[in-house]
């Protein structure tokens, strides 16, 4: 389970969580990365449509990203939204849950090689390391990137400062991250399933991969070493892409989550 260093998520706040009871009017989901702390669904709140059957969206043990709405620590209750998030929100957000999943485990790593638990790593380093720069996985890279000095600058003990440096220089390397957006395609000439071919080929590369969701609907997945760049690349590939129909007398739609 991964570690937040604040005890309950605020409102507005993306959560990562796992269904452990579906019920006819909502959903419980155990939160990840807060210690006890659970989430209400309520069947209103997991698709923008009319939900006929809630076990047709969420299940038990699904992993989910949520939206907080309200949070009553004093009832022990966080309630949260499904609906309320754009796919490459959800995409983004368990993409960033699982890169701490794992620099958890490098902090575990670390601090069993020098005798240390990891509830003393966090208490002793991690959340020193959370607090300067945003998250663990952020530490790691830098110490990485730039050596032990950029964790001997937060005072951090030099044996942590070295353990972790070394841990993090054998197990990281360049991040990468993947998004998706959507493209519908429509071509009025004879041989528009060929215009539409051609134009989905010219933006395939080792970054961008093309699926098929159903015509005209096409599916853009772009893989890069950070989201701005892939940003660019999504938004130049699909760019190209309806130039291209569009040239040849036919429409082209981009938008970031696939329409229902």
């Amino acid at each position: 389970m991964v570690r937040m260093n604040k005890e309950w998520p605020e409102e507005g706040d993306l959560i990562v969580g796992t269904v452990h009871k579906v019920l006819g009017y909502g959903a419980f989901a155990k939160l990840e990365e807060y210690e006890g702390k659970e989430a209400f669904i309520h069947i209103s709140e997991v698709s923008s449509g009319w939900v006929k059957n809630i076990r047709d969206y969420v299940r038990e043990n699904q992993k989910i990203v949520a939206r907080v709405l309200r949070v009553n620590p004093k009832k022990g209750h966080v309630d949260a939204s499904l609906k309320r998030i754009r796919e490459d929100q959800r995409t983004r957000r368990m993409q960033q849950w699982k890169i701490e999943q794992k620099a958890e485990k490098l902090l575990e790593i670390s601090a069993k090689s020098i005798n240390k638990t990891l509830d003393e790593a966090y208490d002793e380093v991690g959340y020193l390391i959370m607090d300067e720069f945003g998250d663990l996985y952020e530490g790691f890279e830098l110490a990485s990137d730039e050596g032990e000095d950029v964790l001997l600058a937060l005072d951090i003990d030099p044996e942590w400062a070295e353990i972790i440096t070394s841990v993090a220089k054998k197990n990281i390397s360049t991040p990468e991250v993947q998004i998706t957006g959507y493209v519908d395609l429509t071509s009025y000439k004879p041989n528009g399933v060929e215009i539409i071919r051609e134009a989905l080929c010219s933006i395939e590369s080792d970054d961008v991969e093309v699926q098929c969701v159903g015509a005209p609907k096409y599916r853009i997945m772009v893989t890069a070493e950070d989201y701005p760049t892939a940003e660019k690349i999504l938004s130049d590939s699909s760019e190209k892409c309806i130039s291209i129909i569009e040239d040849n007398d036919g429409y082209g739609h981009f938008h970031r989550e696939l329409d229902e």
